[in-house]
């Protein structure tokens, strides 16, 4: 399947979204020292980063997984 690379704007538009909602969850995360929803904040954020780094390179993988 290649969605990713067919629909490149798409994927620019998600790979964004995920990244600013990513950046505010963990500064957000930051900011609530000492809490443990603090740490879930930012391990959420973490996780969105992640994603929007597997979507980035999704179309440059070798296989159609």
């Amino acid at each position: 399947m290649n969605f990713w690379k067919e629909h490149a704007s798409l994927r620019m538009i998600v790979i964004a979204g995920l990244f600013v909602a990513g950046l505010i969850l963990v500064i957000c995360g930051w900011k609530m020292t000492g809490k443990l929803t603090g740490l879930g904040l930012m391990i959420l954020g973490v996780i969105l980063l992640l994603t929007a780094l597997f979507v980035y390179n999704k179309p440059y993988t070798g296989s159609d997984r």
